[in-house]
């Protein structure tokens, strides 16, 4: 089996004469956690937009456990196995935590288009459901409207939206975006348990988070990967702290 799932293989983006990507190799191996940090407008959320279809590279290929998916549509990339939460929290906030992820497996299934009155007889999507919450830890919360949810277990929820498609690959955006420490410690606990020996690419900004939460660090800096290895390589690499990360990572 290909150890492979996510390939950049000399992957270019430009916006007329701006070049934001640029010349990028990144391989993203099976089972891992893999983070990517730089400074703001270093071309992460392009890069993430590269993935899952949002733009098409001027230049290079991507692909996704071996098959090119660069150029194709999000709903396509989609199917193909890539599951992408945002930086804004992307979730029906007018009906419960359980319609939610039930919605989330009903699409898995090709469901998503019966009639509601059906919904609660399929007894295989609402197992599912039932092991999402408890895995989410928001059991207790299952008959609360998504907009009563804290910040944090909004979040919960959309990350579970993401897991329920069962992808090959999970891209987080920031998941940590405007928590308070107590709930980055709560959300980073959680991404750690349920995406252990799935795929995750994730970018935050939060250093404590990616060094404690990665098996791999890719550092993007201008729109080129300066630097690919595991949290104590980047962390004593001379170029990274020059350009990026300085004092904070050596404390």
């Amino acid at each position: 089996m290909n150890d492979t799932v996510l390939k950049f293989e000399n992957v270019h983006k430009s916006f007329g004469p701006a070049h934001i990507i640029r010349d990028v190799d990144l391989d993203v191996h099976r089972g891992e956690r893999h983070a990517v940090i730089g400074p703001n407008g270093a071309g992460k959320s392009t890069l993430f937009h590269l993935c899952s279809g949002q733009f098409a590279p001027s230049s290079g290929r991507i692909l996704l456990d071996g098959e090119q998916i660069s150029g194709l549509r999000p709903a396509e990339v989609n199917r193909r196995g890539l599951a992408r939460s945002f930086q804004i929290t992307n979730i029906f906030p007018g009906i419960t935590v359980h319609e939610n992820l039930r919605l989330a497996v009903m699409r898995k299934h090709g469901l998503q288009f019966s009639f509601w009155r059906f919904a609660g007889r399929l007894s295989a999507v609402n197992a599912e459901v039932e092991d999402l919450l408890d895995r989410l830890r928001l059991t207790a919360r299952a008959g609360t409207l998504a907009n009563q949810l804290s910040y944090s277990e909004q979040r919960s929820l959309e990350i579970g939206m993401t897991l329920a498609s069962d992808p090959k690959l999970i891209l987080l955006d920031e998941p940590m975006a405007g928590m308070s420490q107590e709930e980055t410690d709560y959300t980073a606990d959680l991404i750690r348990e349920i995406t252990r020996g799935r795929t995750l690419l994730i970018v935050e900004h939060d250093m404590s988070v990616v060094f404690a939460l990665a098996d791999r660090i890719s550092v993007l800096v201008y729109g080129e990967i300066i630097a690919t290895g595991t949290p104590e390589e980047i962390r004593a690499n001379a170029q990274v702290k020059e350009a990026y990360l300085g004092e904070e990572v050596a404390a």
